[in-house]
């Protein structure tokens, strides 16, 4: 089989060496670039004739996909699985795999920083300090008994919901199933709005498809409370980006944390939450330690062992 790593996973290339030593050792030709592709062209280019492709978070469209006649499984090292054309796999009859599981530490302890950050005025005191001033209207807030609104609760929602208990927060979650285990651990399942409501401060964490593409509006950020804060470490087009900066700007909420918009970053200066008033943004970070990413590379290459030995692991198609 021909296997291919079409963009790098970010981790030591001595571990990439490690696993590509076993594909040869099985009679496997891997080859793996340690660049991103500057196109779809290009991309097309690197899996001529792949059996499998090993793709990070680097889009994978339709012409791309059917580009190559021989591919057969798609291995996306990533959570997510918007960037890549499924519908065009299931047509094709290509299996498709992620990386589920491999960022669930490293998103929730992000989101749980941007908590803090703008709960204690993080950026501004660093500021205050490197201009000589003092603490003087930069009196924060504590986490200790605040509400703790977590829209989806998958692996990620439920590391988050964790961290919050343990910091002394009420936890209230929306998710399209009630889990009976986070409710033995004290969390109330409420509706959306309800949530958007009662929370002192919403945490995002639901993938983007059809149905969660732009559902948090202007309507639902306006059910907010003026001291709330909002936090998105799940996908940018889940939210209205300028709904949400017209609520920043006009005092609406008081603060966003916001690691994805609607694009890869570098994101257009003329954004709407780039001169938004107390948004702290970070270049899509959240599933980005060297921890997470060692353990995505991992996970991808056991995907692959797995498709080998005509298994499917972590299956999307």
């Amino acid at each position: 089989m021909k296997i291919v790593l079409a963009e790098p996973l970010g981790v030591d290339q001595k571990i990439v060496d490690r696993f590509a030593e076993e594909l040869s050792d099985m009679g496997h030709t891997f080859t793996s670039y340690d660049t991103v592709p500057s196109g779809q062209q290009e991309l097309a280019g690197r899996i001529q004739d792949a059996d499998a492709v090993m793709i990070a978070n680097y889009p994978f469209r339709e012409a791309a996909i059917r580009s190559d006649a021989a591919l057969k499984y798609i291995n996306i090292a990533f959570t997510g699985v918007d960037h890549v054309d499924i519908p065009v796999c299931k047509e094709l009859g290509i299996h498709a795999s992620n990386a589920s599981g491999y960022s669930d530490i490293a998103v929730s302890e992000l989101a749980f920083s941007m908590m803090l950050a703008l709960s204690r005025n993080l950026p501004q005191c660093d500021a205050a300090v490197r201009n000589g001033k003092t603490k003087a209207g930069l009196i924060g807030t504590e986490l200790y008994g605040k509400t703790l609104g977590v829209i989806g609760a998958g692996k990620i929602g439920s590391a988050v919901i964790k961290i919050a208990l343990a910091f002394g927060c009420k936890v209230i979650a929306y998710s399209r199933t009630v889990k009976p285990e986070l409710e033995l651990l004290g969390v109330e399942f409420v509706s959306l709005q309800e949530l958007m409501r009662q929370s002192d401060i919403v945490s995002l964490h639901l993938p983007q498809n059809d149905t969660t593409k732009g559902m948090i509006n202007a309507e639902l950020i306006g059910l907010m409370k003026p001291t709330a804060i909002f936090i998105n470490t799940a996908r940018g087009p889940i939210v209205d980006s300028q709904a949400l900066a017209d609520a920043l700007n006009g005092g609406k909420i008081a603060g966003a944390g916001i690691d994805v918009f609607e694009n890869e970053p570098p994101i257009q200066s003329n954004h709407p939450l780039v001169t938004a008033k107390n948004a702290l943004l970070t270049p899509h970070v959240a599933f980005a330690t060297k921890e997470a990413l060692e353990r995505r590379a991992a996970i991808v290459f056991e995907n692959t062992f797995a498709w080998l030995r005509g298994e499917i692991k972590n299956q999307i198609c």
